[in-house]
């Protein structure tokens, strides 16, 4: 081989150093080791409290395929800072102790091959909380609201320690005073509305709290009895109608009857006129007070009084019966059971005058001194029976027969005036006793006004022998 004489004086000066050279050429550098380098960092899983392991992964690394790794774990300040090896602690999962309570934790893994090492740290994890416990119970859940149907009752959750975070869930029951309580289907909120089969029972919910490190259950305290949702006032008897008269110019009153109602009542009131037969009732407008007075619209119609009661919750309307059918006939006129119509002697009222209609004698003609009776039939102009009209009897002549006391007519306006003679009456035919009656208003005069006067005898006669 032909060498030159350039070539052969630099390898003899080179030396070695040409042989080194040759080892690290490029032909032989492609098959190398390379060192591990770290790509992404390591990561810690699991639940940071005293008890619970925390686990490591590796993080990516690049470099020769055959790289072994080596785990060092690492307590830390509680801002990550000031990290020393926890002793021992070299495995891929670290259980958390008491020393790690309220410090930070990390995992250092070193990466290495046949080209080199190299490590890499995980950020730390967050505060280490202190071991867990189960839910404890500190106070009693309690229900709130109003323990009635169609309104809802809520319970709170109580006081619970242990773990957080808690997670609640419920159970409502319906209790009997036996001390059963066997839950209601479905009824698994924190509220509940309580129904017509809870009337009378008492309610409580179960309460169970839970956490990852277990579960506790507590019954609330009991409400109190369900009671049945409030109602619109309900009628138990009937609004009436006094009628002193049932005649124009009279006034009728309406009383409210009974009511059922859990809550306090108000009342308004109003009235109907019906045809005769207390059918096809129309509103009397502007008639809402509990008294009415009967004007001439009303005569023929019957009258209805009806009271609206209202509470809270709702209202209801109930009207009376039926008035009879106004007249009209005079105030205070009342309907006798003969047909005829009897009206008190304070409604005859000029030019309206009381008259003396009739008079009939127990005895005609009269053949004793024993006493008689006088019976006097007191009516108005107008045909109407009066009531409560004064008569008064005087003997005409004077001294034949005892003074007689004024006496008042009966509703159906006759009277009986009891006469007493004395010894100076003449028994003896052709003789006859005068009487004179006079009858006048309770507190008018007996000379004028409505009164009225009249004057009859009886004829006289020997006893029978």
């Amino acid at each position: 081989m032909h060498v030159s004489r350039f070539a052969v004086s630099t390898v003899i000066a080179l030396g070695l150093g040409v042989a080194a050279a040759a080892v690290v050429g490029p032909s032989s550098a492609s098959s190398a080791a390379a060192a591990p380098v770290n790509t992404s960092p390591p990561t810690i899983g699991g639940t940071r409290q005293q008890g619970q392991k925390l686990s490591a992964s590796t993080g990516s690394w690049t470099g020769d395929a055959t790289i072994a790794y080596a785990f060092a774990w690492q307590r830390c300040s509680s801002s990550g800072s000031s990290c020393g090896d926890i002793s021992g602690a070299t495995g891929t999962t670290y259980t958390l102790g008491t020393s790690d309570v309220g410090k930070t934790i990390r995992i250092v893994v070193t990466a290495s091959n046949a080209a080199g090492k190299a490590s890499a740290a995980s950020s730390p994890t967050g505060t280490i909380a202190a071991a867990g416990t189960a839910p404890i119970a500190t106070k009693q859940p309690d229900p709130h609201g109003t323990a009635q149907i169609g309104k809802t009752v809520t319970v709170d959750n109580g006081s619970w320690s242990g773990t957080t975070p808690i997670t609640y869930t419920y159970q409502w029951q319906r209790c009997s005073s036996n001390g059963s309580c066997p839950n209601l289907g479905g009824a698994t909120k924190s509220s509940y509305v309580p129904v017509t089969g809870d009337l009378g029972y008492r309610l409580r919910a179960i309460v169970t709290a839970k956490n990852s490190f277990g579960s506790a259950s507590l019954g609330s305290n009991l409400t109190a009895a369900v009671i049945a949702a409030p109602a619109a006032p309900a009628n138990t008897s009937k609004p009436t109608v006094s009628v002193p008269s049932a005649t124009v110019g009279s006034t009728v009153t309406g009383s409210v009857g009974s009511w059922s109602s859990a809550q306090s009542v108000s009342y308004s009131f109003s009235w109907y006129r019906c045809d005769g037969s207390g059918n096809h009732c129309q509103t009397i407008s502007g008639a809402s007070a509990q008294t009415y007075v009967l004007g001439s619209s009303d005569a023929g119609s019957t009258i209805e009084f009806a009271v609206k009661a209202s509470n809270s919750t709702g209202s209801s309307t109930v009207a009376s019966t039926p008035t009879p059918v106004i007249t009209n006939d005079p105030p205070g006129a009342v309907r006798l059971e003969n047909g005829k119509v009897s009206i008190p002697a304070s409604s005859v009222v000029l030019p309206d005058r009381l008259v003396i209609s009739a008079v009939r004698f127990s005895h005609y003609p009269l053949r004793s001194r024993r006493a008689f009776t006088v019976r006097v039939h007191i009516v108005d102009a107008r045909g109407y029976v009066v009531r409560g009209a004064l008569v008064r009897l005087t003997g005409i002549p004077y001294g034949w027969i005892r003074t007689a006391p004024e006496v008042a007519t009966g509703d159906d306006g006759y009277v009986n005036v009891r006469l007493h003679p004395t010894k100076r009456l003449p028994l003896k035919k052709g003789d006859a006793l005068v009487v004179f009656i006079r009858s006048r208003k309770p507190g008018g005069s007996s000379q004028a006004g409505e009164s009225a006067h009249r004057l009859v005898q009886v004829a006289l006669a020997p006893p029978r022998r």
